[in-house]
């Protein structure tokens, strides 16, 4: 599929990347920018004929517009082109968090060292000359696509352990070193440091700056991960573990921690989660953990002692146990495997 029209506008955005995904096939998206008809229709082709699905733009403005609308998996950019050119073009796309991760190989008639420094300089991972020779370029492709899906994997992978972390009440955020500042957090995070601390990223608390400050060197030349910082607030707790060094530059360091509240209503909404059972249930088996007994657990729950005693059986099913001793011991081993350190 060879698209010459003008793009359409950005409402469409969605739909025009959605069936552009649908028509690929499983295959990869590539963008061809380029002002000389003869050359997009050569590689237009050979790619086609290889299983890429295909979008092409003939000037600068055009190529923006489609590399945002349609997000391309790589692009094949023309350096020079009347009005903006291709360097301009790749500024542009990597200064937008939104096209920024997306390849660029260039495709230059400048062979001057010059030239092809500034192509790499403006944000190219890779350059072919004219005349084109579309086996060097599949070839060229296929090295830096393999490349992006990989980071592709590695984010959505990244992404999924957030969503799990925040899921069982648990929390992440990166903090650079000596600057002090939140470079990176989860939502779950952020909520947390402005509930307990009344802060907001790029600001780390001033806590957690003090309590790093007292641990780093030990974590750093002696390996030693510190005590949490423990935060309390009404009936519940924040604590806060150093977790690992992600990252070490010249001038600055970052750290990744992991925050964890503590709650009855959070560790019944994490015992739900991890074991299956309604709100109800893990809230009947929390307080059987706690030593309560079923008429104990009906006034706290605002039930009869039947009723939490109905609930504990569908309990005792679900974990494929018969006690009250056994289901708490299931559930304690459940809590501790999640949250090490886990009391009662």
């Amino acid at each position: 599929m060879m698209t010459h029209d003008a793009p359409p506008p950005a409402t469409e955005a969605p739909s025009l990347a959605r069936s552009l995904r649908e028509s690929a096939d499983g295959g990869d998206l590539v963008l061809i920018v380029d002002d000389v008809p003869d050359n997009l229709a050569v590689l237009h082709d050979a790619l086609d004929e290889s299983g890429y699905t295909v979008l092409v733009a003939t000037n600068g403005e055009q190529a923006l517009a489609r590399a945002a609308q349609a997000r391309p998996d790589i692009v094949l950019l023309d350096a020079m082109m009347p009005g903006l050119d291709g360097f301009e073009v790749a500024r542009r796309l990597k200064a937008d968090a939104a096209t920024a991760a997306i390849p660029i190989i260039f495709m230059t008639g400048l062979t001057e060292t010059e030239h092809l420094v500034a192509a790499l300089e403006a944000g190219g991972v890779d350059y072919v000359t004219k005349p084109i020779k579309p086996k060097e370029v599949l070839a060229r492709m296929n090295v830096h696509l393999q490349g992006a899906r990989a980071s592709r994997q590695q984010a959505r992978q990244a992404g999924q352990a957030r969503n799990a972390l925040d899921a069982f009440g648990y929390a992440s955020a990166t903090v650079q070193w000596p600057q002090g500042r939140i470079i990176w957090q989860t939502g779950l995070a952020r909520d947390l440091f402005l509930r307990y601390c009344g802060t907001q990223a790029p600001d780390a608390p001033q806590a957690v700056l003090d309590w790093l400050r007292r641990h780093l060197d030990d974590a750093v030349q002696r390996q030693l991960e510190p005590p949490p910082l423990v935060m309390a607030q009404g009936g519940a707790s924040l604590s806060i573990r150093l977790h690992q060094q992600t990252a070490h530059d010249e001038g600055h360091d970052e750290w990744l921690l992991i925050l964890r509240e503590s709650s009855d209503s959070s560790v019944i909404e994490t015992m739900s989660l991890a074991l299956k059972l309604t709100p109800r249930e893990a809230e009947v088996l929390y307080w059987v953990i706690k030593g309560k007994t079923n008429r104990d657990i009906g006034e706290i729950i605002g039930s009869s002692p039947a009723t939490a005693k109905k609930h504990l059986e569908r309990v005792y099913v679900k974990l494929g146990v018969e006690t009250r001793t056994a289901a708490a011991g299931v559930a304690i081993r459940k809590l501790r495997e999640l949250q090490p350190g886990f009391e009662i």
